[in-house]
């Protein structure tokens, strides 16, 4: 497959992340029922935690043979780290997936407009610290969970795409990892580990979000980097005993 193709690849994919795993959290973790206001039909934190899973799951599956599924600036340079993807095809890859999280951000805005009394205000599913962490987590104790749970998520990825291990499997293992952080740290930033994730809801937002977002960038990236080094470092198949 030519880069051009990939990359177009990657923008259809990280698209369906943002449109499938925001999209969730905006329109359905919570929804009470019009009838009876007494009953919420909503996901809630299980459901958009699952869903951010199933959209990762689901895309590896279609595009991981085409592109390699990363759907994530962060993947990509974790991967770049460990010696598994080219450094000059990062570029595209990262500009790709970010336009795609725009694209999916703005068909979410467009549907979520349609209900009378939307606003942006509630946060439209981007990501915070301080005073926008869904539980007030400090920027520090911000920083950090994102840090560890990308780390944490690229070891996963590193880990179930190794030629060593067992073939087919690794779109699930991924996925189901996505769903385990979203679990812990939608409280905490309402989980980013993704910057094209990110920057896709914040641009809807507005200024609140975007002055933010520095952090879903540096510290997914950090993390990612940290976890392709350490992997190639200790568990490569270079290093294998």
């Amino acid at each position: 497959m030519s880069l051009s193709q990939r990359s177009i690849a990657e923008f259809f994919g990280t698209f369906w992340l943002v449109f499938g795993g925001c999209g969730s959290a905006v329109l359905a973790a919570k929804f009470v029922d019009s009838g009876n206001p007494n009953i919420n039909l909503g996901i809630g934190f299980v459901g958009v935690s699952f869903a951010f899973g199933l959209t990762v799951l689901t895309m590896a599956y279609a595009i991981g043979h085409i592109s390699g599924c990363h759907l994530n600036p962060a993947v990509s340079v974790g991967l770049v780290v460990a010696g598994r993807f080219k450094v000059a095809e990062l570029v595209p890859y990262v500009i790709a997936q970010v336009l795609g999280g725009l694209a999916g951000a703005g068909v979410l805005f467009v549907i979520a407009s349609g209900h009378d009394g939307f606003t942006t205000a509630g946060g439209f599913a981007s990501n915070g610290f301080g005073d926008r962490s869904p539980g007030k987590y400090s920027m520090v104790a911000c920083l950090v969970a994102e840090v560890v749970l990308t780390f944490a998520f690229l070891m996963i990825i590193l880990g179930s795409t190794d030629s060593r291990a067992p073939a087919g499997f690794a779109p699930i293992a991924i996925g189901l990892g996505l769903t385990l952080i979203h679990l812990i740290g939608i409280p905490v930033t309402n989980l980013s580990v993704n910057p094209a994730r990110s920057t896709g809801p914040a641009i809807f937002v507005g200024s609140a979000a975007i002055e933010q977002l520095w952090l879903f960038w540096a510290a997914p990236i950090a993390g990612a980097a940290l976890a392709g080094l350490t992997y190639k470092s200790l568990f490569a198949k270079s290093n294998a005993v």
